[in-house]
């Protein structure tokens, strides 16, 4: 990531303690959490970073995962400034976690965690401080029972966490928006290659929330979506297929009557546009030759490795970076927030409308940056988005 910002800091000719302050992070938060669990206490550990508000406050996700570690969540909330630096939110970086496997918990331990990880750092959360949101092993639930403990020590404030249910001042179409997002960034790229939609072939890996709803939205934009996979096994049609009939299935292997293969299998299939909406690092240099994309969207976060990412821009494929393509869940995060300090509820179709603009907007800009600098889109995207904080540092004073 930092390697990243100083690309951007050169192409951009800002000076060396400007590049290096961007990297820092303002705040990291580290509490002990006590749960019980049967006649015993196991005590678990839970961050919060906050990155940069220098474009407003800090959001990001909270997740819980036996792997969570300092260093991740760092990483994670630089990754959340520059993503809504990119797609002109008013908002900066931030991120949390818990180190727990969350596949072991029960609801009551579920909730227990989340309220005391609240009740620990609630000074430092707030709708015009720190906004959390679901992320990996939470959900709109658990930000329910995040936002019922911040009430309870800082009044009412439900834009103080988004990803909320709707019934419970959640928006609606916030759960669909990632894919959303992804697909209305899979058809924009096609239309800026004069490429055309209506038929165009795609495999998406991944059928969790962002792999349901991106195939979902492609399907109705006209792509002709030939392959489908998750960790469970992956199907194929050439013909395309239905996705408004398998989405009532949990897995892909539930699916019937379509050929039948593995999700890295997937991967390899011959198409107009893969999109990796499942795993981070599932495209890398053992299965890089068998990648037959002109076009690769990435849903996941870093699914594509260094050097598979060199090769297959060597060969002329066009990458839409992560912190661009899946970047939908966080604009979605926007109008949650500006709904809830309203407290006005949009229609769907408003929902739906001022995304894809803005989203379309969010490309037009990255692939503007790129001709100008004449580098790759995922340079361009960090460029943008550096460009836009270091100039919000500097109109603040803060740099002079």
């Amino acid at each position: 990531m930092n390697e990243k910002i100083s690309q951007a800091g050169a192409i951009l000719g800002l000076k060396e303690g400007v590049v290096q302050a961007l990297q820092q992070c303002e705040r990291e938060v580290v509490v002990s959490i006590p749960l019980r669990r049967g006649d015993d206490v196991e005590v678990l550990t839970g961050y919060r970073v906050q990155h940069s508000s220098a474009r407003g406050p800090r959001k990001g996700g909270i997740r819980f995962h036996q792997d969570v570690d300092l260093d991740e969540v760092r990483a994670l909330a630089s990754l959340m400034t520059w993503k809504t630096a990119l797609i002109d939110v008013p908002f900066g970086g931030a991120k949390g976690g818990v180190t727990v496997d969350a596949s072991t918990l029960t609801d009551l331990e579920r909730e227990e965690i989340i309220r005391r990880w609240t009740r620990s750092i609630h000074h430092v959360l707030g709708h015009q401080r720190d906004i959390p949101a679901p992320d990996m092993g939470t959900d709109a639930r658990t930000m329910a029972w995040l936002m019922d403990e911040f009430h309870r020590l800082e009044g009412f404030q439900p834009a103080c966490v988004t990803g909320k249910p709707v019934e419970l001042f959640g928006a609606p179409g916030r759960e669909e928006a990632t894919g959303r997002g992804v697909a209305m960034i899979a058809a924009a790229t096609l239309e800026e290659n004069r490429e055309k939609v209506k038929g165009a072939r795609v495999v998406i890996q991944g059928f969790g929330n962002v792999g349901r709803f991106t195939a979902l939205v492609c399907q109705q934009l006209g792509f002709k979506v030939i392959a489908i996979a998750d960790v469970s096994g992956g199907i194929i049609h050439p013909d395309g297929i239905n996705v408004e009939e398998i989405m009532k299935y949990k897995t892909i292997r539930d699916v019937p009557s379509y050929d039948k293969t593995n999700s890295a299998e997937v991967l390899e299939q011959r198409c107009e546009v893969l999109i990796p909406a499942a795993l981070g690092g599932v495209i890398t240099s053992s299965n890089v030759d068998k990648i037959h994309a002109q076009y690769i969207i990435e849903g996941a976060n870093q699914p594509t490795t260094a050097d598979a990412d060199w090769v297959l821009r060597d060969r002329g494929s066009i990458i839409v970076p992560d912190i661009l393509a899946n970047s939908g869940g966080v604009m979605g995060s926007y109008f949650e927030w500006t709904q809830n300090i309203q407290q006005y509820s949009w229609p769907i179709e408003k929902f739906r409308s001022e995304l894809d603009s803005r989203m379309a907007k969010a490309f037009a800009d990255v692939y503007r940056e790129s001709k100008l600098h004449l580098v790759d889109l995922r340079t361009a995207a960090f460029v943008l988005a550096v460009k836009r904080v270091a100039g919000a540092f500097a109109l603040r004073g803060i740099l002079v």
